[in-house]
This record gives C-alpha cells, sequence and structure tokens, in this order.
C-alpha cells in the first residue's frame, strides 16, 4: 500500500508540473500575441500619420490655382516676392503651398488618378518674384524612399524668356528624411528667380503631355506609312483615347508584327518610334 501510495503522490506530482509548465507556456504565448498586436497597432498608427503628413491627400482635390502666398496675418497690398503658385493646366501637379517663412516653402504633390498612394510628378509655375530673390521650394509628400534625387538627378526649370527646358544643379538639390515631416523623404531645392517679369516653371522631369502625344500621333497618321497601323485600343479611366499602334513590314503577316500600346509612357512611344 505504501507503495501504491508513493506512485500515486507522484503521478499526481507530475500532473501538478505539467499543469504549471502549460500555464506558463499559454502565458508566455498570450504575452507573445499581445506583444504582437501591439506591434501592429503601432504600425497602424504609423501609417495613419504618415497618410495624414502626406499633405491630406483625400484633401488635395484640386491644383493650386493662381495662389498668392503671403505670410501668415498678412492683410496688406500684395507686394512683389509674395509668390504666386499655379498648376491648373495640362500635366500640372501642386495640391498646397504652406509658408514657413520669406525664403521657404513647403509644397504638397497630389497624388496619381485613382492611386493615392502614388506621389512623386509635380509641375508647376510661379510668378510675381522679386528680382535676385531666393527660395527653399521643399517637396514634402514624396511616396517612394528611393530616387534618381539621390544619384544626381535635378528638377528642370524654364521660363517665359528662357523656354528651353534646363536642370538646376544638383549641388542645389537636395533629398533627405526630414525629422520635421515624421521623417518622410522630402526633395528640397534652392532657387534664385533673377527677372522680375518672368514667370517660372519647375518640374520633376521634362513634361510630355497626353495633347503633344495625340499631335505627334496624328502627324504620323497623316503619313501614310505602309508599315504603321493606328487603332483605338479603349478609353481610360478619364475618357481618353487609348491607341494601339502596330508596326510591321506590309508583306509580313499581322501576327508576327510589333504592336505598341500607348498606354504606356508617352515618351517611351516617341523613342520607339524614332528609332
Amino acid at each position: 500500500m505504501d507503495h501504491s501510495q508513493e506512485r500515486t503522490e507522484s503521478l499526481q506530482a507530475e500532473k501538478r508540473d505539467n499543469c504549471v509548465a502549460v500555464a506558463t507556456l499559454s502565458q508566455r504565448c498570450a504575452l507573445v500575441c499581445c506583444a504582437k498586436m501591439e506591434r501592429k497597432m503601432e504600425e497602424n498608427m504609423r501609417d495613419v500619420d504618415a497618410g495624414s503628413e502626406a499633405g491630406g491627400e483625400d484633401a488635395l482635390v484640386g491644383n493650386v490655382n493662381k495662389l498668392m502666398v503671403t505670410p501668415p496675418g498678412y492683410t496688406g497690398v500684395p507686394r512683389k516676392g509674395h509668390l504666386v503658385f499655379d498648376a491648373c493646366f495640362e500635366s500640372g501637379n501642386l495640391g498646397r503651398v504652406d509658408y514657413i517663412s520669406e525664403f521657404e516653402f513647403d509644397l504638397f504633390i497630389r497624388p496619381d488618378t485613382c492611386n493615392p498612394r502614388f506621389r512623386v510628378w509635380f509641375n508647376f509655375t510661379v510668378e510675381n518674384v522679386r528680382e535676385t530673390q531666393r527660395v527653399i521650394f521643399n517637396i514634402v509628400n514624396f511616396s517612394k524612399t528611393k530616387s534618381l534625387y539621390r544619384d544626381g538627378m535635378s528638377p528642370v526649370v524654364k521660363s517665359t524668356s528662357r523656354p528651353k527646358w534646363q536642370r538646376l544643379p544638383t549641388k542645389n538639390v537636395y533629398y533627405y528624411r526630414c525629422p520635421d515631416h515624421r521623417r518622410n523623404y522630402v526633395m528640397s531645392f534652392a532657387f534664385c528667380f533673377d527677372r522680375e517679369d518672368d514667370v517660372y516653371q519647375f518640374a520633376y522631369c521634362y513634361p510630355y503631355t497626353y495633347t503633344r502625344l495625340q499631335h505627334y500621333l496624328d502627324s504620323l497618321e497623316r503619313r501614310n506609312l505602309d508599315y504603321l497601323q493606328r487603332e483605338q485600343l479603349g478609353l481610360s479611366v478619364q475618357q481618353r483615347r487609348l491607341d494601339l499602334l502596330t508596326i510591321t513590314s506590309p508583306d509580313i503577316s499581322p501576327l508576327s508584327s510589333f504592336s505598341y500600346s500607348t498606354c504606356s509612357r508617352a515618351a517611351g512611344l516617341q523613342t520607339v518610334l524614332e528609332v
């Protein structure tokens, strides 16, 4: 009886130990799950903050239209040097301008059509400048962490008296994480206006508009090239024509021809056709 009782007590003790081990394991699993949930909530909060910091793209419903930016509280007569921003033209993009100082402005670009996560392109004009006025423009809501601006690319600029696009000096362009904008990537560039009567235009790179593309395709169609066929593939979300170009020798079956859709970038199309 004593041996049987000792065995029973041993089994009960082992069972208690197993229960304690299971309970400890369950507690550890619960703690791990809680930690994962907390990290997930923090990530979601960061995503929300990033979306808000991105310029509130939901609020950027249109481009700025002859927007004069003056110091906060200023109610006097507009003066030279109170910059006027505009992006209400084809391929223009600038949704908001914040006055930081007389020499610095934060610019918010609007997202791509039907895709609020992509914010890269900008194209806008500035007028009512003062001669020798120096400014810094900060594009504060880029969606890309990597950019050619980090490898020497720079924005382009032209003006009414100098209509040919030119790149800004790379030494005046900076692409960096900004602590003032939740460490999001910001592209800043410095510029000095030198002619008061000029209207200056800045862009991400050389613009190629939809209208220019259509004029180019129309000119090709008028040439009646026997190796080129143009067809309408469909319409874009904004009801713009999408062209399908078939380039082939007249005596070759269409199945072996080369087709190019203008759904791709317009500049790429010009490159293909001019090679």
